[in-house]
């Protein structure tokens, strides 16, 4: 077991070699009074505590933070399990030091595992912390480091929900910043606990193949070692094998075997300047073929993160192709350490807030500011997560956007007020349509007019950033209630036509309070105004409506939703064996679900008696369970419902998705499912014209709220333009 003096000598050790301008002093009166504070406490590992707090603080000096982030680093649980206070410890180690402590404690406070609602609020924290000064995000990502580390102490259960966590949030926000060796680390520490099987593999193969592996990428580095000093250029080659998550993603992507990869290897060449660069990439390319279209110039046009490398696939005399990357001494740690390593690089200390590669930061923020809850998650997941494209302004400064965007989406990211008075744009030069897909390198100029009438509704249908989707509803939500009002109230009303549901159940006084409170809404006018701008579809509103009323009286079929008929009369129901459900009239009989619509606990239902075969459960908006269908045999039409323990077993369902078909598709489907624990038993996907591809998915869930999850998560994936309901 390791000692608190070993761990504070390896520190030492650390700040030695990577920070030699540390005020060791300082971290001495640090490292005790920690210590003194953690004294009686143990780690799961029955560790002494302090243990922790100098390993954080070990990781912190390696990403090349400063005094202050290590003095915050090593107290960073003080405030949150020890009796110090933040004004004791702005006094010995000053107000910056208890500042960042407060903040990463506020950020150890947050449960990710919550409703949308909570975890809009617990992002917020993140992201307001990480404006004000970005020291606090970069220690608390190396406090989840250090935690992964450590997580085989932990129960099965934890160390499944630290790992999912780790992997929604952690792994992306480093990779967000830069910091892609603590990316790398996350990841594969977080797959060896939510697909141990998995990762193993990848792990015995990699460790079976290791002699083999080394020998080819020693003889690559000695050709390209050979030639640059042949021509005189001094440069560092590193070769390795990428790491274990990323061999994951492409055995999914790719649908192969482990033995059936081949792109496994990747060089780094880093060299003294910028012109050195590009005089190596000549090289390469003669020295190796090129692979047509895997050639990227990211020092040209660096990644709003600050990565700057060329990178280039080639094909060595082995025939294996393998990818090179080749940078400066500086772009290298950026790409190791992304922002912290440009902390080196600033003078001053100042927080994140003024720094400008950090803009997206600031949009996310805005964003937050009059936003539904399920918006802001998308936003994060779309915005944040996802692929993006690179664009310029005429005058050359570089705008991200997610990938897909639109000129809308450009405008909105240049601001509000340029988005709200938009009546045009020109791409390259040449005027454009709004639902023009921009991409890499587009010159965008938004057209405006101070006498513009403001978005349109269908700007909401043509956008692709959430950023943007969220200020059309914003502008509409401010300027146009009345007309949002009657544009909401005729959407409603369309849709409680559509789903057979009378509008006069809304004049009913005892059930009109229910209805609102289900949909979170003061008054009808309110909810029709939030239809209009966006901020709610009718949809939704109706299904949760008709979801309350059928439970309210669960007998009922949703078609029969009428004034008279919720003054129903109770019958007879009997709740058929091992089925969950709830059959009228009808004693202990066999219940099969149909396979034509696949219900789920939580859809409004009812059942057709068969011919020796049972009753086969249908959802009431099945085409098989149509009014005009139940007229012609209304005798072997029964009325059923979900019992109240039904939820606890998992039921079979299925979704189609209409996509875009692009590279990587199936891939985020199915991270997708991994990332929301759901078992996926089938999963294929079919080329239509026109580019597009309908993929299907069968699954499992226990109820309609978790199918909802599951359907609304899988429309956040880039291209995909509709999810439906299937067949199983």
């Amino acid at each position: 077991m390791e000692t608190a003096e070993a761990r504070y000598q390896s520190l030492m050790r650390a700040i030695a070699r990577h920070a030699p301008t540390t005020d060791i002093a300082l971290v001495d009166q640090a490292y005790r009074y920690a210590d003194m504070k953690h004294k009686k406490q143990l780690r799961k590992s029955g560790e002494p505590y302090i243990i922790h707090p100098l390993a954080v603080a070990e990781i912190v000096v390696e990403i090349g933070l400063d005094t202050d982030a290590i003095l915050a680093a090593l107290l960073h649980d003080c405030l949150e399990d020890t009796d110090a206070s933040f004004d004791e410890i702005a006094r010995l180690f000053g107000r910056t030091v208890a500042e960042l402590v407060e903040g990463v404690t506020k950020l150890t406070r947050v449960n990710y595992s919550t409703t949308e609602e909570q975890q809009m609020e617990n992002l917020r924290k993140m992201f307001m912390a990480m404006s004000k000064d970005i020291r606090v995000i970069l220690i608390k990502i190396a406090d989840r480091l250090h935690n992964m580390r450590t997580l085989e102490y932990q129960t099965p259960a934890k160390q499944k929900s630290k790992s999912t966590e780790t992997m929604e949030i952690y792994a992306p926000l480093a990779h967000r910043l830069g910091m892609q060796k603590l990316k790398w680390e996350l990841e594969d520490i977080s797959l060896q606990y939510l697909d141990p099987e998995g990762y193993q593999q990848i792990v015995d193969y990699l460790q079976a193949h290791k002699d083999a592996d080394d020998r080819f990428m020693q003889s690559i580095q000695q050709k390209i070692t050979e030639r640059l000093e042949s021509v005189g250029i001094h440069g560092t080659i590193y070769g390795r094998i990428k790491h274990v998550y990323s061999i994951y993603r492409k055995l999914k992507d790719q649908h192969k075997s482990i033995e059936e990869l081949y792109d496994l290897y990747a060089f780094r060449v880093i060299v003294d300047d910028i012109p050195d660069c590009y005089n190596v990439l000549g090289h390469i390319h003669d020295l190796f073929n090129l692979v047509p279209g895997r050639f990227k110039d990211y020092i040209s046009t660096p990644k709003p993160n600050m990565y700057q490398s060329l990178h280039t696939t080639v094909i060595g005399s082995e025939g294996i192709p393998f990818e090179v990357q080749i940078r400066t001494w500086q772009m290298h740690e950026t790409a190791e350490y992304g922002v912290a390593a440009h902390w080196k690089y600033k003078q001053g200390g100042a927080g994140a807030g003024e720094e400008k590669e950090f803009e997206w930061v600031r949009r996310l923020l805005e964003s937050q500011q009059d936003t539904e809850a399920e918006d802001y998650i998308h936003s994060l997941k779309v915005d944040m997560f996802n692929d993006e494209v690179f664009v310029f302004t005429p005058r050359g400064k570089v705008i991200s956007l997610p990938a897909g965007s639109t000129p809308i989406d450009f405008a909105y990211a240049i601001h509000s007020a340029v988005g709200n008075s938009m009546v045009g744009a020109k791409v390259n030069n040449r005027i454009a349509s709004f639902d023009m897909k921009l991409k890499n390198g587009d010159i965008v100029e938004v057209l405006t007019s101070k006498s513009a009438k403001g978005p349109s509704r269908d700007w909401l249908k043509i956008c692709q950033s959430n950023q943007a989707r969220i200020k059309i509803k914003q502008w509409f939500k401010k300027e146009k209630r009345e007309e949002n009002i009657v544009h909401g109230k005729a959407s409603f009303e369309a849709e409680l036509k559509r789903m057979s549901i009378d509008p006069a159940v809304l004049q009913n006084e005892e059930v009109l309070p229910t209805i609102l409170r289900k949909v979170s809404f003061d008054c009808l006018d309110d909810m029709y105004a939030a239809i209009g701008y966006g901020g709610m579809t009718a949809v939704k509103c109706v299904n949760r409506i008709r979801d309350e009323l059928v439970k309210a009286n669960k007998s009922l079929p949703a078609k029969d939703l009428t004034p008279k008929a919720l003054q129903g009369v109770g019958k007879k129901q009997t709740v058929t064996a091992n089925s969950g459900v709830i059959v009228e009239d009808i004693g202990s009989c066999l219940v099969k679900f149909s396979r034509c619509c696949t219900p789920v606990p939580g859809d409004p239902i009812i059942g057709f008696v068969t011919k020796g075969y049972g009753v086969s459960i249908h959802r009431c908006d099945c085409p098989n369970a149509s009014p005009t269908l139940i007229e012609r045999q209304p005798d072997r039409w029964v009325r059923a419902s979900w019992a109240d323990t039904t939820g606890e077993e998992p039921f079979a369902t299925s979704l189609e998705i209409d996509c875009k078909d692009r590279d990587g598709l199936m891939l985020d489907l199915a991270m997708v499912m991994t990332s929301l624990k759901i078992k996926v038993t089938e999963i294929s996907c079919r080329a239509v014209p026109d580019g597009k591809a309908i993929a299907s998915l069968t699954f499992t869930v226990h109820d309609v709220a978790e199918l909802n999850n599951v359907t609304a998560k899988l429309r956040s994936v880039t291209g995909v333009e509709n999810v439906r309901r299937g067949k199983s």
